[in-house]
């Protein structure tokens, strides 16, 4: 139809969902109506289908339901995509390297062992992060991969793009409050997050899409900044499901980047 409003599918896990901005427009979810799929959609006239849930991983996006802890199952969010999508934005790999769970984890660790946090955590997410091994990576590309070639299957003529992570480690990150993690867990959180923006990156070129460097504008603005784009550990366990993600300001600024790249 000749001037419909363009439709946009926002597929991913946390950072694209936004736990903790409110309004929450599903809690469950973790899915704000500020993230950056709303800003966007608002600021471009979209007609925006939001399927983003906190804790995805590429194999919830494709084919695996996705179980909550609260016992809510959403199914694999390509199930939600719409054949004459125009824009479909992919922002998901983080949980499959283990990152933001393994971060959580740790603080909860450190500051309540053995409290009621980690005894109801999801037992997927509820342990330190690993090494990003090359196998992990690759594994993680691949799942990008196959997001891309099955929206493009399901809708040939979707503008795909990847928004990769906000910036969590960076050059100022250091043991204090907020970031209840020893200089060698910082270390190994910042090599996970290297190797989360390589997935992106490698993807990008694998696909033929265009990659929206949310890593690259946050740089100065990660934990231990003065102005950071992402939440310090959050102890209240009602709300801990925010820690080290998104604050309406970074959110805000990856839907700019976004809006900027596709407008």
């Amino acid at each position: 139809m000749v001037g419909r409003t363009k439709r946009y599918t926002a597929l991913g896990s946390s950072f694209a969902a936004g736990p903790g901005i409110l309004p929450l427009v599903d809690p469950i979810a973790g899915r704000s109506g500020r993230n950056y799929p709303h800003v966007v959609a608002e600021a471009l006239g979209l007609d925006l289908t939001d399927l983003t849930v906190s804790g995805a991983t590429t194999a919830t996006i494709l084919d695996t339901p996705h179980r909550t802890p609260f016992g809510r199952v959403y199914p694999p969010q390509l199930q939600g995509l719409r054949s004459d999508a125009d824009l479909v934005t992919v922002t998901a790999g983080g949980n499959d390297l283990g990152y933001l769970g393994g971060m959580l984890f740790t603080a909860w660790d450190r500051t309540d062992p053995g409290g009621i946090f980690l005894q109801t955590a999801d037992p997927d997410f509820a342990h330190a992060a690993p090494e990003p091994s090359d196998a992990a990576v690759r594994r993680a590309v691949s799942g990008l991969l196959e997001i891309v070639q099955r929206v493009r299957r399901r809708a040939p003529a979707a503008r795909v793009v990847l928004v990769d992570y906000l910036a969590i480690i960076g050059a100022e990150t250091r043991p204090a409050p907020g970031v209840p993690f020893e200089t060698a867990e910082i270390e190994l959180f910042g090599r996970i997050q290297t190797a989360l923006e390589a997935v992106f990156a490698t993807a990008a070129e694998l696909a033929g899409v265009e990659l929206v460097r949310a890593s690259g504008i946050s740089r100065a603005h990660a934990l231990g900044s003065a102005e950071p784009w992402v939440n310090p550990f959050v102890s209240n366990p009602a709300r801990t499901i925010a820690s080290f993600h998104p604050n309406a300001a970074g959110m805000a600024a990856v839907a700019a980047e976004l809006a900027r790249a596709i407008g």
